[in-house]
């Protein structure tokens, strides 16, 4: 079931998450000062968001055939809050246009409930995006 390119993708979108799962509660865990402190919540919070995220995608590929990968995404800490929540404005961005990408290929193949499971997580990126960019004050 499911395409190669579709299965790829998915892959593509596990790495992704366990990369900024990682990314994310490492940032929760080094950010420092008065901004660190105020982001340090939410950075643990979408951390775990985005592991589950990691677990329902891999659940999804397993169940169209394809094998989930364990190797995350590039890793990109960075050494100030703001260049930290730079970089998470980067990493949403990237997700939301490959996850955008995913439900028009999932939709293609008549594979609603990938469309559908990417739709849901689509939103929780946008939020996440949002968030990040409030931050930074854009």
């Amino acid at each position: 079931m499911g395409s190669e390119e579709l299965k790829d993708m998915l892959n593509m979108a596990i790495a992704r998450e366990i990369q900024v799962s990682i990314q994310y509660m490492w940032q929760h865990v080094l950010a420092k000062g008065f901004e660190g402190e105020i982001v340090k919540p939410e950075l643990r919070k979408i951390a775990i968001v985005e592991m589950t995220h990691a677990e329902m995608i891999a659940e999804r590929l397993a169940y169209l055939g394809g094998k989930p990968t364990t190797e995350p995404s590039p890793i990109n800490i960075g050494k100030t809050v703001r260049e930290m929540i730079e970089i998470d404005v980067r990493a949403e961005e990237e997700a939301i246009d490959l996850y955008r990408r995913i439900i028009k290929k999932a939709l293609e193949e008549e594979d609603y409930t990938t469309a559908k499971l990417f739709e849901q997580i689509l939103e929780d990126e946008e939020t996440h995006h949002d968030y990040f960019t409030s931050v930074l004050g854009k």
